[in-house]
């Protein structure tokens, strides 16, 4: 498996991979098979997209943990920009393009009055950043404060869920099933962290007496 994992074209082929939720939903545009309101279904499925590549890309700090595979950190930050790719086909090709010709009016209202698009709004908002700094030279500028920045995926990741189980009003199941992968990860973080050794303050030395 590790083998296979190093492989220079592993990365390759999880790149198609990752592709083919795009692939599939041009494939069905091309031939007319989006449903009576093809919007919507474009809308839905590069949400639920972008909420499983959260998750997927989560997955991997765990993953590398309890299956002794270091490699897998190699393709974290490719998962990681696919779910941003996803929620940007989401949020401004679909919502703000095709649903709102971008009528910023009509976006702003949306965004204050609609609960739902308000903490999804927030959670594309928070991938931004993430997005930018991603890369060596990102990381190379910003030092110890870009693993900081990026805890913001947690945040980003929750309101995800939230936005879509406010969607989707009644049937919860796949929200909450979201929402259950997503606190499992987290409380095993949180177990990750509580297991880390403290640093052992060093005793300081006495002020010298005055005389």
């Amino acid at each position: 498996m590790k083998r296979i994992l190093q492989s220079r074209w592993s990365k390759p082929v999880l790149f198609l991979l990752c592709l083919i939720p795009l692939f599939r939903l041009a494939w069905r545009a091309y031939a007319g098979t989006l449903g009576p309101n093809p919007i919507e279904f474009i809308t839905h499925s590069t949400g639920d997209w972008t909420i499983r590549f959260l998750m997927i890309t989560l997955s991997v700090t765990p993953l590398r943990l309890l299956l002794h595979q270091p490699v897998l950190l190699r393709f974290r930050r490719m998962l990681g920009l696919f779910a941003f790719f996803y929620v940007f086909l989401h949020f401004v090709i679909t919502y703000l393009w095709f649903d709102k010709f971008f009528d910023f009016h009509e976006i702003m209202k949306d965004i204050v009055k609609r609960p739902f698009i308000t903490v999804g709004f927030t959670a594309f908002v928070l991938l931004v950043p993430l997005a930018i700094t991603s890369t060596d030279g990102w990381q190379r500028r910003i030092g110890k404060r870009w693993q900081t920045l990026h805890r913001a995926v947690y945040f980003a990741a929750l309101a995800g869920v939230i936005h879509y189980y406010w969607l989707v009003k009644s049937d919860v199941r796949l929200p909450l099933l979201y929402g259950a992968i997503f606190a499992v990860l987290m409380l095993y973080r949180l177990w990750m962290w509580s297991q880390k050794p403290r640093a052992v303050r060093k005793p300081q030395p006495a002020p010298a007496a005055r005389v």
